[in-house]
């Protein structure tokens, strides 16, 4: 099922997620959709928070891009960054700020705790886009947007774009929250 993101001005995205404790079928079904969700929303990655779910749950898919074409999707629960290496500065843009774009400076390398959709742990060592998309997303379920690791300037010259978002006044081609409503049997979109 396709889910509807939160954008820029949404309280979940500004909250700090929850752990989760098990992977049960009711969680293997947001899985798949938020796959489903970002693959329709033509994005790289996808927090919890981004589909209204404060829980610390994200997936992400790099096989689109030509050096990740061998990488597989990936889910991962509860993620812990234990150390980082390096820095570099990329442009990154999010499903949630639909059409905003700006410089971000991460680490150019991370070691990774975290758990699969089996819930088994993991510790591994990343760089490159996945570790920059996984910073990012780790980011979402820490209640921070990319905006807001944006040198102050830049992120001055956004204001404007990020208004539209906050008052719902940016298209896109994939639903919106705030073109949704929550009913009882779900999440219905105009």
């Amino acid at each position: 099922m396709i889910l509807p993101i939160n954008t820029y001005s949404d309280d979940v995205l500004h909250q700090k997620a929850k752990p989760l404790k098990g992977v049960d079928a009711e969680t293997e079904s947001l899985i798949e959709s938020m796959f489903e969700s970002m693959e329709n929303a033509s994005g790289i990655g996808l927090a919890a928070p981004q589909i209204g779910r404060s829980i610390r749950l994200l997936v992400l898919d790099l096989s689109c891009m030509k050096s990740y074409e061998d990488v597989p999707p990936m889910v991962v629960i509860n993620p812990n960054i234990l150390s980082v290496r390096g820095k570099n500065l990329m442009e990154e843009g999010c499903l949630s700020v639909p059409g905003v774009q700006g410089d971000v400076s991460r680490p150019a390398e991370i070691t990774l705790k975290y758990r699969d959709r089996n819930f088994l742990e993991h510790t591994e060592e990343f760089s490159g886009m996945l570790a920059r998309v996984l910073q990012h997303e780790i980011d979402h379920l820490n209640g921070t947007l990319f905006v807001d690791r944006m040198e102050k300037r830049d992120r001055r010259r956004i204001q404007n774009e990020l208004d539209d978002i906050a008052r719902g006044a940016v298209p896109t081609d994939y639903p919106l929250a705030r073109e949704c409503s929550r009913t009882g049997n779900g999440t219905a979109c105009m």
